[in-house]
């Protein structure tokens, strides 16, 4: 017997975890195929800490969003760096090695949106060179 997702989702509902190449973040895949049954896009729902963020690293074929609900960070992407508050948003290419580091005293809050999905697959991104 299958069961039929749900369309509607409360973050609250969904368990964390803590995604590969990122420090002092929490994440929660508000849309995804295990509880929607998308299977094109990804949204994530992202806490990170003061002062942490995501390590330097990039997803093969895949476009990244990320649109600031509360705190400020600094992204970087391609040379090009922004600090980001409430309201804002940053795109990352397909394969654009990216940086995203919080600035602000307060944790960031996040979505985060992949397209299409990234699922923390390993051979979904690639590290910089040691």
């Amino acid at each position: 017997m299958t069961i039929a997702p749900s369309y509607f989702v409360r973050v609250e509902d969904v368990e964390g975890y803590h995604p590969a190449n990122h420090v002092g973040t929490l994440n929660r895949r508000i849309i995804g195929r295990e509880n929607v049954g998308a299977t094109q896009i990804e949204v994530i729902h992202g806490t990170i800490e003061r002062g942490k963020g995501a390590l330097p690293h990039a997803h093969p074929g895949i476009e990244q969003v990320c649109y600031i609900l509360e705190g400020r960070a600094r992204a970087e992407v391609n040379g090009e760096s922004r600090e980001l508050g409430p309201g804002e948003c940053c795109f990352f290419p397909a394969d654009a090695m990216h940086v995203f580091t919080v600035v602000s005293e307060e944790p960031v809050k996040l979505l985060v949106i992949y397209g299409p999905p990234y699922e923390e697959s390993p051979d979904r991104v690639i590290r910089p060179a040691a």
